[in-house]
This record gives structure tokens, C-alpha cells and sequence, in this order.
């Protein structure tokens, strides 16, 4: 659990990507802590794939959705910057915010300082950190033996996958990153896309070992649904060997997960971009004491937003974490 004097910061890192993330951002600047978010460079679609592809730039798009996230999401800035062009030749699918962090890191010489400036510019409660500055290319293999290249593409994959590796493989961390973990009394993993968003982060060197030995609070917060393809027919005890098996042996305390009672495939709803049927990712009493037997701690609750039950609950999944961490709703720093 947590424990800390009066007086005393609190520290949390968030390790993922996609738009999982931003909503355990909110959840531990409410709980009242020092919050930073620590997200993939692997990601090469939409918006930032054509911005690394053409400027030659890291990817801004997971970066944009923390940096709202810790900030006032209703300010015009926000706005601004999760703004999407609708259409213009060039600008169509653009997020401003994009566009705007590649004319930073132009004008202040680096992405880290763009990424500083643009904190600075949405006032957010906490800083974002890219796992790596290394340019780095992510490969998978599916579960039927196929190689797939490339974040988006693996996103899209048919097949469930198996494992990814990055290339370069074990491309240097970002040292802020490392001390980030390093100093945090809370590293919480995921939500988010399990093998594009949130394990490409345990490739890169030096990090899964800085969170095995880390003296805070561990926890991973499994998604509620799968996606088509990626993770598709994977159950929650399945999701957290893939992290077992990408770095993150024996570094886990606790493993939040969706409530569920069902043997076979649940379906949830559908995905709000492609209107594809999704399905539950499930928790039973078996598949919690394959999880138990993996990590320290399992904790099957309510957590599905009822009106989006592809997605976490923002009320819920504080109220989880505070209680795995031992605090209070309320309290604050």
C-alpha cells in the first residue's frame, strides 16, 4: 500500500499508450499524485505515421492524448490540440496538436523540449515522457506463426498475436523515464492496445528491470475488451503472460481486472472506428487463479463504463485503484 508522512509527494508513473492511458492519468492526479506518463514510440498510423514518415520526427499522437489528459480537457487549447482536420489536401486527419508539437520540437531544437513547451501551453498536472527517443520499428508474430511489421499493421492483424519485438532491438531508454520509475510510489500498466501500446514500453532496455525493482505500488489494469485481431479470443490470464513473457516476470503486484463470470466469448459491444462486434475479456474463477498463480494479487471488480462497455468506467477505475492502493476516494495531496 501506499503510506507517505503529511506533507509528503506522492509520486505515480503511467506506462502505456493509445488512448488507454489518459483516463489513468486522470485517476491518479485526482487521487493527489506527483502523476508522469512514460508512452510507446512504436506507433506509425494515422497522424503521427505520416508526420515520422515525412519530417522524420517521433511519433506525437500518444504523447497529444496524455498531455490533454493532464490538462483541462475543456480548454480551448485542449480542444485545439485534439482538434482533427476533417479534409484539405495535406491536412485531412491531421490532429492540430500533432502539427503543433512537430513545429515545437523544430523551434526548440528537441521532441523532449517540444513535449515540455506543450506541457507548459495546456498547463497539465504532470509530465509525459517517451520511453525511448530511438526510431524504432515494431515486428510481431501472430499465433498462427506469421510475421506482421509495423504498429498499425499489427493493430489491423487478422490473427491474434503472439509476441512483437522492436527493431533496433533493446533501443536505450530515455533516462528521465528510467528515473521517473525509479522515484514513483505507484507504476500502474495499461489500460490500453496490449501488444502495440502498452508491451512495446517493456522492450526498450532497462525498463521492465527498472519496474521489477522499483519500491512502489505495481499494478496492471487489464482492458475490459479485445480487439479484432490483436487480442482477439485472449482471456485476462492470457494478457498478463504476454507481459510476463515480454519482461515484466515478477513485476507485478496486482492485476486489476473486469468482473466476469462467463466461460465463453462475451460480446461488449462494438468499436466505436470500425463497428465491429468486441468481446469481453474473461475473468473467471479459473482464469483468475491462472492470473493468481502468475502475479501477487488479483482483483476481479466493476469496471466497464455502461454506456461504453468497450472501455473503463473513469469513476470506477479510480475508485479500484484507490482501493489497491489503500486511499481514500477523496483524498488529495
Amino acid at each position: 500500500m501506499v503510506q507517505d508522512a503529511p506533507g509528503t509527494v506522492r509520486r505515480a508513473v503511467a506506462i502505456g499508450g493509445g488512448t488507454g492511458l489518459p483516463i489513468v492519468l486522470r485517476a491518479l492526479v485526482d487521487l493527489g499524485f506527483e502523476t508522469t506518463a512514460i508512452v510507446t514510440m512504436a506507433d506509425d498510423g494515422g497522424s503521427s505515421g505520416l508526420l515520422r514518415r515525412e519530417l522524420g520526427m517521433l511519433p506525437p499522437g500518444d504523447v497529444r492524448n496524455c498531455l490533454v489528459a493532464l490538462s483541462d480537457p475543456d480548454s480551448l487549447t485542449a480542444r485545439l490540440f485534439q482538434y482533427r482536420f476533417p479534409h484539405g489536401e495535406g491536412l485531412a486527419g491531421h490532429a492540430l496538436g500533432n502539427l503543433m508539437i512537430a513545429a515545437l520540437a523544430d523551434l526548440t531544437g528537441g521532441f523532449p523540449e517540444a513535449i515540455e513547451a506543450s506541457e507548459r501551453l495546456l498547463g497539465a498536472r504532470g509530465r509525459v515522457l517517451p520511453s525511448t527517443l530511438e526510431d524504432v520499428i515494431l515486428h510481431a508474430e501472430d499465433r498462427l506463426g506469421r510475421p506482421v511489421s509495423g504498429q498499425a499493421n499489427i493493430a489491423a492483424s487478422e490473427e491474434a498475436v503472439a509476441n512483437v519485438v522492436l527493431e533496433p532491438e533493446s533501443p536505450a531508454a530515455y533516462r528521465p523515464a528510467l528515473d521517473a520509475i525509479a522515484e514513483a510510489d505507484v507504476i500502474v500498466v495499461g489500460p490500453g492496445s496490449l501488444f502495440t501500446s502498452v508491451i512495446p514500453n517493456f522492450l526498450v532496455a532497462n525498463v521492465a528491470d527498472a519496474v521489477r525493482t522499483s519500491h512502489g505500488r505495481r499494478v496492471y489494469v487489464c482492458n475490459v475488451a479485445n480487439q479484432r485481431g490483436e487480442t482477439c479470443g485472449l482471456d485476462a490470464a492470457d494478457h498478463v503472460r504476454a507481459l510476463v513473457e515480454h519482461g515484466l516476470d515478477d513485476a507485478l503486484d496486482v492485476v486489476l481486472v473486469r468482473e466476469t463470470s462467463s466461460t465463453g466469448a462475451l460480446a461488449v459491444g462494438v468499436c466505436p472506428e470500425s463497428g465491429a462486434a468486441v468481446e469481453a475479456v474473461r475473468s473467471d474463477a479459473e482464469i483468475l487463479a491462472a492470473i493468481a498463480a502468475l502475479v501477487r494479487e488479483v482483483v476481479a471488480t466493476d469496471l466497464v463504463d455502461p454506456a461504453h462497455p468497450t472501455r473503463h468506467d473513469p469513476a470506477k477505475l479510480e475508485a479500484a485503484l484507490a482501493s489497491v492502493l489503500g486511499l481514500p476516494r477523496d483524498r488529495t495531496a
